[in-house]
C-alpha cells in the first residue's frame, strides 16, 4: 500500500502576498520532501529548504515536541508551512516597541 497518495498543503506567506499549494504526495512522504515537491523555493528563492523552519498547522518541527521536517510524515490532510526567518526576537521586539512608547509619553505637570 506504499503506493497510494495522499492530499496535503504546502503554505509559505510574507506580509504581502501568500502561496498555498495542494498536492498529491505518496503516503509515507516527509514534510521536507513535500517542500521540495511544491517548488516554492524555485518562487521565493530565499527559501532554503535544508535549514528552512517549518511546522505542521502551526506546530513547529523543531526535533524537540515535533519530529525535524526530514523525519516527520505526512498524513492525509496536512499542512506544512514553511516559516520565514524573525527579524527580531520576540523580547528584542517587546524592548523595542516599549522604548519607542515611552518616547512619546508626555510628562504629566503638577498643579501646585
Amino acid at each position: 500500500m506504499g503506493n497510494a497518495l495522499i492530499d496535503i498543503e504546502v503554505a509559505y506567506a510574507l506580509p504581502d502576498r501568500q502561496r498555498l499549494i495542494p498536492l498529491q504526495v505518496p503516503s509515507g512522504t516527509t514534510a521536507l520532501e513535500a517542500l521540495l515537491q511544491s517548488g516554492l523555493q524555485n518562487e521565493f528563492p530565499e527559501i532554503q529548504p535544508e535549514s528552512a523552519e517549518m511546522g505542521i498547522f502551526a506546530r513547529p518541527l523543531d526535533g524537540k515536541a515535533n519530529p525535524l521536517p526530514r523525519d516527520y510524515v505526512l498524513g492525509p490532510g496536512e499542512r506544512v508551512e514553511v516559516y520565514r526567518p524573525l527579524l527580531l526576537n520576540p523580547n528584542e521586539a517587546r524592548r523595542f516597541r516599549a522604548a519607542r512608547a515611552s518616547l512619546k509619553r508626555v510628562p504629566v505637570r503638577s498643579k501646585r
